[in-house]
């Protein structure tokens, strides 16, 4: 990775996370934590590009409840789609900041639209395959994977993308243990890989994250998406979703060092930190050392 540049892009969005209001301070959080310095370091040219636009909550009209502020969240993913196929042509790897998790689409969509349809490492507590169907909350952060499958409807179809943006045999949760039933049904009916925390305990997160990287070798592009709620709330408390019984903080380290091993990754974006709910940036700085071990840090 020495030598090669890393576009950072920050996406200050909040509309797709509910209730739970803070997750559009994650990029600067991220920023102030050391980001840009701390990938200097490891002898890469960081070109910091800026923040995509993203609209305020307070000034619109939450719409469908299936999908709350679908519409708004599109035009945002499009402005995202555009500046990551830029940055991807130009010969950078994106590194998008977030910001809730329906930004994945922007970031999927725009590696799509330059390399065609590719394959993505999702890591997450949660699997993001509702659709305005099957959601429980209507919240869109909930949703992004299922749209890029294809999957969520015609609400989340724009010029700035086509659909699919990964193909379904190329596509591997990590971490997953808070699905919802019409997610369940979906896996299975799609025959997923999803590598739950129960699977991660039984075979250890080295056999998982292996099992993945081949799985995904081989395609157009390799798009890495972690959610920092992955990460078990103890270690990273700054995020609206937590669910206890995450990855641990060697594990989550483990899994980005083996992806950089292998040299596929792509893309890469940090999403779901929220510093209102952090404790003294601690959320911000686990994101910049985990960005650091997908790009190349290692202990020796």
């Amino acid at each position: 990775m020495a030598g090669r540049e890393v576009a950072i892009l920050g996406v200050p969005l909040d509309l797709g996370a509910g209730g739970r209001r803070g997750v559009d301070m994650g990029p600067s959080a991220i920023r102030y934590a050391g980001l840009g310095q701390r990938l200097a370091a490891l002898g890469l040219r960081v070109r910091d590009k800026g923040n995509v636009e993203a609209a305020l909550r307070e000034t619109l009209d939450p719409g469908d409840p299936r999908a709350r502020y679908l519409g708004e969240i599109r035009a945002t993913c499009e402005r995202v789609a555009t500046r990551v196929a830029e940055e991807t042509r130009a010969g950078g790897i994106p590194l998008v900041l977030g910001g809730d998790h329906s930004l994945a689409l922007g970031t999927l969509g725009g590696m799509a639209s330059v390399h065609g349809q590719g394959a993505v490492l999702w890591l997450d507590a949660h699997a993001d395959l509702n659709t305005p169907e099957t959601t429980p909350s209507g919240n869109v952060h909930g949703m992004p994977l299922a749209a890029a499958l294809g999957l969520a409807g015609p609400g989340f179809e724009s010029e700035a993308w086509t659909l699919p943006a990964v193909e379904r045999d190329r596509v591997c949760l990590i971490g997953a243990r808070n699905l919802d039933p019409g997610e369940r049904s979906l896996v299975r009916e799609l025959s997923l890989a999803v590598f739950t925390m129960s699977e991660i305990d039984r075979r250890g997160m080295e056999a998982v994250v292996r099992d993945a990287l081949e799985r995904v070798a081989g395609a157009a592009f390799v798009h890495v998406s972690l959610d920092l709620d992955a990460v078990d709330p103890d270690v990273a408390p700054g995020v609206g979703t937590p669910v206890r019984g995450g990855l641990s903080y060697r594990e989550a380290h483990l899994a980005m060092e083996l992806v950089a091993e292998t040299g596929l990754l792509d893309s890469l974006e940090l999403v779901e930190v929220n510093p209102i709910l952090d404790q003294r940036n601690a959320t911000a700085r686990l994101a910049v050392e985990l960005a650091a071990s997908a790009l190349g840090a290692t202990i020796l």
